[in-house]
């Protein structure tokens, strides 16, 4: 295993993180206390979780994991988040001081922790000032609760607003985006990892196997059938097998991928999770695992390097479409500027 910091904090993580939306739903209690423990058997130091996940049950878990294993709580950095609905009433939703108070104080209680090592607002907040959340956040910092906070699924202006509010006013800054990143879902690199990167900010990508079409489970026209995600739901989400299976650049992607796995002679989920851990301003990828042999498998990725040639054929493959404006070739002309002559 490999370690970096988390973003721009001198905190240490595994370039491999365990995500834990998982326990409680696919995976029982007892098979996750399994995945924890094969998880940091493996050196991997960074747990992702979130007080949504299974309406708490996932913290809960891992607080009591934790309860058996008090050694590791100096060891492990523990992330969780807050932001959607953990009840009925208009103040169990947000990233307002009323529902993070109550979120946070039920996260450290639910966890068996004193402080969190990084608290994530779980998405943006279009009710809430900024300055409210925020605020709130370095309030956290100071008091002990929380070491660290960043953010998830935020665009690219909403974190550099962020990350500016909080300098202006002299509070605690962010350290990390959690956004959704792979090779088949590559849209932030428009806006969000140059945000991220100017303000040295460090991303976890959520879902770096695209719901598991990136570890070679699925056939082209084949419906999928089984214990797999999409066997068991076939309509799920952004993960939907008929809109994916007609997207010939799906296919384009997952071939290059089976045939370097197949050179190197790994799985095509290592391949995949290999080139997402390089990628500019990547601190650590959060696998999801709902077995031992799943969780196995991705983390055998921490030790395949891919040359430059895979990388690139890898990224020609995925290349992210674009309309003509504006990031189009054009539009990024116009934003470009040499220092020879003066076009």
């Amino acid at each position: 295993m490999h370690f970096r910091t988390l973003g721009n904090s001198g905190a240490v993580v595994s370039t491999y993180a365990l995500g834990t939306m998982t326990f409680g739903a696919e995976a029982t209690e007892e098979t996750s206390h399994s995945i924890l423990d094969a998880y940091v058997a493996s050196g991997g130091n960074f747990i992702d979780t979130a007080d949504v996940y299974s309406a708490g049950v996932s913290e809960e878990i891992i607080g009591r994991w934790l309860a058996r294993r008090p050694d590791a709580k100096d060891r492990l950095v523990l992330a969780t988040k807050g932001r959607f609905p953990m009840g009925e009433t208009p103040n169990d939703v947000g990233t307002s001081r009323k529902h993070l108070t109550r979120a946070l104080d039920d996260s450290l209680r639910r966890l068996g922790v004193e402080q969190i090592d990084l608290y994530q607002m779980h998405a943006w907040d279009p009710i809430t000032p900024l300055e409210e959340t925020l605020r709130f956040l370095h309030d956290a910092v100071s008091a002990g609760k929380i070491a660290y906070y960043g953010f998830s699924n935020f665009l690219g202006w909403q974190l550099t607003k962020a990350v500016h509010v909080a300098k202006a006013h002299g509070w605690s800054a962010p350290v990390t985006l959690q956004p959704q990143y792979n090779l088949l879902v590559r849209e932030i690199e428009s806006e969000i990892v140059p945000a991220s990167l100017d303000a040295n900010i460090g991303l976890l990508p959520w879902s770096p196997l695209g719901g598991g079409w990136l570890s070679g489970k699925y056939k082209r026209d084949e419906a999928p059938v089984g214990a797999t995600r999409l066997g068991e739901n076939p309509s799920r989400g952004m993960e939907a097998w008929q809109a994916r299976n007609e997207d010939p650049r799906t296919w384009d992607v997952i071939e290059t991928v089976e045939k370097i796995a197949e050179d190197h002679g790994v799985s095509a989920s290592q391949v995949s999770l290999a080139w997402l851990a390089d990628r500019p301003a990547v601190t650590s990828v959060i696998l999801g695992a709902r077995n031992l042999e799943q969780l196995a498998d991705n983390l055998a990725a921490a030790d395949l390097e891919l040359t430059p040639e895979e990388t690139e054929r890898l990224t020609v493959a995925s290349e992210p479409r674009v309309g003509v404006y504006p990031y189009g070739p054009m539009a990024v002309q116009q934003r470009s500027r040499k220092m020879e002559g003066g076009r």
